[in-house]
């Protein structure tokens, strides 16, 4: 799709340039495989290609960011890897499950157990309380509803709202309700959790604070993060970086601004360590060779 562009674009750009792939980090177990992944959409007789040839491998646990303007295909990449459409050609891999050849009923139950989803507009149902909305996707699993709600009370202790259990959306502020998007994205320990431009809606402060408690609740139960955003502040909260462009990816690398600080901080340790290491073995074979002449 084409690219309007603004100074996001040159932001884009820009976030891109200024980092490096990281070679030599950490493998992941693959959690997405998508091969050759394609997406065209008919509009009258012409073809508007969506999505251009996509290869990626996304781990278990990891925060990844899919970064882009209007119509650089972000939005349609999400839907591929969370079964909301079909691709044109290729596959998508969630585990060993290849999803792109699930029907309807097979995806909706797998999405129930091992993915969440938040949104941009929170998709909260007005009717139900922040307790009901939250429970939701345990309802839809079966549990008991004395267990969901026990669950469901916890998870919105977690978002700092544990006073707010019975407020239904109208009564709560737009970073309250986003709050209780998380929660119940959360609630049922996905595997995988999308958000689709999950603060698009909220002033800076409430971003800040929505987007530390989601990494956060990502890092302690190793859940894969999905982040979909325009903005490049956003992106800087992931572990990896996946630029798109009309429809292709671009860029694909490592936010050694925030994510891997431990990690380089332990190669820089290795490293330190082999230097010393290869330091003194160079010391010993020279005093080795020292003593033989004498």
């Amino acid at each position: 799709m084409s690219i309007i562009n603004s100074t996001n674009d040159a932001q884009i750009a820009g976030l891109s340039a200024n980092h490096k792939i990281e070679e030599g980090l950490p493998l992941k177990k693959a959690m997405i495989t998508v091969n050759n992944l394609r997406k065209v959409y008919k509009l009258g007789s012409e073809k508007v290609i969506a999505l251009d040839n996509i290869n990626i491998t996304i781990g278990e646990g990891e925060i990844c960011c899919i970064l882009g303007t209007s119509g650089s295909g972000k939005s349609t990449l999400l839907n591929m890897l969370a079964g909301l459409e079909k691709p044109t050609r290729g596959q998508v891999l969630i585990g060993k499950h290849d999803i792109a050849r699930m029907d309807e009923t097979a995806l909706a139950k797998f999405r129930q157990k091992y993915v969440g989803f938040v949104f941009q507009s929170y998709n909260l149902l007005s009717a139900l309380t922040a307790l009901e909305n939250v429970s939701m996707p345990l309802m839809f699993r079966g549990v008991s509803k004395g267990k969901r709600n026990k669950a469901a009370k916890h998870m919105l202790k977690n978002v700092g709202l544990g006073n707010r259990y019975e407020h239904k959306p109208s009564q709560m502020s737009g970073g309250q309700q986003q709050r209780v998007g998380i929660a119940r994205a959360f609630v049922s320990k996905p595997r995988i959790v999308f958000a689709d431009e999950p603060t698009g809606n909220l002033d800076t402060k409430t971003t800040i604070e929505v987007m530390e408690l989601m990494v956060q609740m990502s890092r302690e139960n190793n859940q894969t993060l999905i982040i979909v955003t325009h903005d490049p502040e956003i992106a800087e909260y992931a572990d990896r970086i996946l630029t798109l462009i009309d429809g292709k990816v671009v860029s694909d690398v490592y936010n050694d601004s925030i994510a891997f600080k431990g990690v380089h901080a332990a190669r820089a340790a290795a490293a330190e360590e082999a230097t010393a290491e290869e330091l003194a073995a160079k010391n010993a074979a020279q005093a080795a060779a020292q003593e033989e002449k004498e």
